[in-house]
This record gives C-alpha cells, structure tokens and sequence, in this order.
C-alpha cells in the first residue's frame, strides 16, 4: 500500500534549469527562462502578461505578439509553499494526467517553480460550475481523472490524514499562550478541539467505502478551464493532486461552488444539483472503468451521503491550509480570516451532515 503516483513508463524527461525567479521581479527571471526554451523568439517582440488569481504563487505568461496560441506560463513557488506541497508529487501529477490527455505540457522546472503550456479557454467563475452543461462537463472530466490508474500495481493508500496531520502540526505552536498571534488564540476552535473533530473524522469518514483513486483535490473554480470552441473543460493546478478518497475530492469542489475571495456558503449545491451532477460523475467513471454505465438509487445516494461528509474533512484541511499560509505568505490575503470562516463552516453543517446514512 503506498501513496506514491507512478510516472509511466517513456515519458519525457524534464528539463531542469539553475535558475532562481525573484517573486518581486517575475518577468525578468522569466525572460531568462524564454531564452533557454524558445531560442528562436525575438527579445524584443517578447510580451508578458501577470496574472492575479493565485492565492499561493506568482504567475506570468509569456509569448510573441503574432504567435498568441504558443503561451508559455512561469510560475514561481510562493513563500514556504513546500511546507505544504509535495513539489516532486506534483510533477509526477503533471506527468500522469498530460499523458492521458487531461494536463498541458511540462516545459521545465527551475530552481523555485515551473514552465508549462498555457491552456487556451477561461477559468470558470461561481456561476459557471452551476450551469447544467457544464456542471455535467466537470463532473466527467473528474471520473476520468479518477479513473487513471497510476500506482504500479499496488493498493493506493489515500494521504488525506497524513497531510491533515501534517499541516496541524506545523501550526500547532501559534496556539501557545506564547505565539504572537492573538486572533488565533481568540477566533480559531482550540487545539484540543480541532486534535478531537480531526480524530472522529478519520475514525467515522474512513469506513464510509469511498474509493481511493487519483484526485485533483483542490477543484476551485479558477482551476477549470473551459474550452468553449472545443466543447470540454479541464483543469489546472496539481499542486496537492494525490491519491485520496473519491468522495472527497467531489465534497471539495462542491465546497468551492463557494467562492475563495468572499466565500458564500449559501451557493453549495442543492440535493438536487448535486444527484444531477452525481448521476453524471457516475455513469461517467463506470463507463472509464469498464463497470457498465447503469447508476443504481443504492449507488447514487451512497455517493451522495459519502460526498457530503467528506465534505467536512475539506473545511479542516482547508482551514489549517489557510493557517499555514497566514504564518508564512506574503500575498495579500486574509488567510486568518478564510481559515475561521472554513472551521465555523465545519461545526454549521456537521449536525445535518452526520444525520445522513448510507442506504443498506
């Protein structure tokens, strides 16, 4: 039983360059980059473009006025981001699923990032993930990124406790009466609390019989593209893409229906939006598996509950994520305030949640 994404066999090798990207000053290390991977571009008609959205990184795209389909994307690891992210993990992601057609290119690592292709379409917004085509488009894009086997053979064993643990543990001293944050010690539950809530979870969620398969495990809206002349979506982003349950990496997006920069809770999909987008996902990930394409009232409402309570397990992962990013990023962004809002989300909705049963 393992963790560990196996890169098939053949594929390319990466480029590695001895190159260090100045987050202050993105666009200059990313011309030097240019320079290695497209020799033939001329300096001079080289343009840029910075993007904003990352909560965690610095993005700029490169490319040559007259050739706009050939972006080049640079993105430089925000502060302390490997306290929190399995950089080699998330190359071999990139890998696996360009492989099986679901990623863009890989052009190179540097010494603090990555250059990969740009991919042609827009990045939905809280209102797009509702509309019912391509609610459907994304709940089949994620059972064919479920269904890729990329373990060699082995049982994957899904790291959703390892990293929880792992992330309560590197803020664990910013709850000492020591610690210099106070709004920790006065708006975030106690540690004691959250050690307990994080205990039930894995006791109760891991004999729910959600699959273990391959997720993406951070579906924000902003990380699915969609690409309206070619009809799909896909998504981007796998910096925490590893082996997990199912159920959470469908409780996670359905989370994110909130919105990241002022969440409203109040857009989590109904039961009825959700059995729709459900039915999709599974009729969707059977056929991928060759297990027919037949959805059973048993099998769908089992997701259903299993999806939901899962759903909890994103709140805390997501809040110590953000409390993390609260001790060490330098983006502006009131993580502090994002993880509050996460664990209060948390101990809201356990009640209705925990009063769900699986169908026998």
């Amino acid at each position: 039983m393992e963790t560990e994404i196996h890169v098939p066999v053949g594929s390319p090798t990466i480029r590695k360059f001895q190159i260090f990207v100045d987050e202050h000053n993105v666009t200059e290390g990313a011309m030097k980059l240019i320079k290695e991977l497209r020799p033939g571009w001329d300096p001079n008609l080289i343009r840029t473009k910075l993007f904003t959205d990352g909560t965690t990184n610095k993005l700029v795209g490169c490319y040559v006025e007259d050739c706009v389909e050939d972006v080049v994307l640079v993105r430089v690891y925000g502060n302390k981001t490997e306290l929190i992210v399995d950089r080699d993990n998330e190359l071999k992601s990139f890998q696996v699923l360009h492989a099986n057609g679901c990623a863009p290119r890989l052009y190179c690592t540097f010494q603090n990032g990555i250059c990969y292709e740009f991919m042609q379409g827009r990045a939905l917004d809280t209102q797009d993930v509702r509309d019912p085509v391509l609610l459907r488009l994304i709940a089949r894009e994620m059972a064919r990124i479920h269904a890729i086997h990329a373990h060699n053979g082995c049982i994957p064993k899904p790291n959703l406790w390892i990293k929880m643990r792992k992330y309560f543990s590197l803020v664990a001293t910013e709850f000492t009466e020591q610690a210099s944050n106070i709004r920790i010690q006065q708006e975030v539950p106690s540690q004691e609390v959250l050690e307990q809530e994080m205990m039930w979870m894995k006791e109760h969620l891991s004999q729910l019989g959600s699959p273990v398969v391959l997720c993406h495990n951070d579906l924000l809206c902003k990380n699915i593209i969609h690409n309206a002349k070619e009809g799909h979506v896909r998504f981007i982003d796998y910096e925490y893409s590893s082996y997990n349950y199912q159920a959470f990496d469908i409780g996670n997006h359905f989370n994110e229906f909130a919105g990241m920069s002022e969440p409203d809770y109040n857009l989590y999909p109904s039961r009825e939006m959700q059995l729709d987008w459900l039915q999709t996902y599974l009729q969707a990930y059977k056929l991928f598996t060759k297990k027919g394409e037949d959805v059973s009232e048993r099998e769908l409402e089992t997701l259903y509950v299993q999806v939901n309570k899962f759903a909890l397990a994103s709140h805390f992962f997501w809040g110590f994520w953000a409390l993390i990013q609260a001790k060490y990023s330098t983006i502006e962004f009131d993580f502090l305030g994002y993880a509050v809002l996460r664990f209060n989300q948390y101990f809201k909705t356990k009640p209705a949640v925990m009063a769900l049963e699986i169908p026998k």
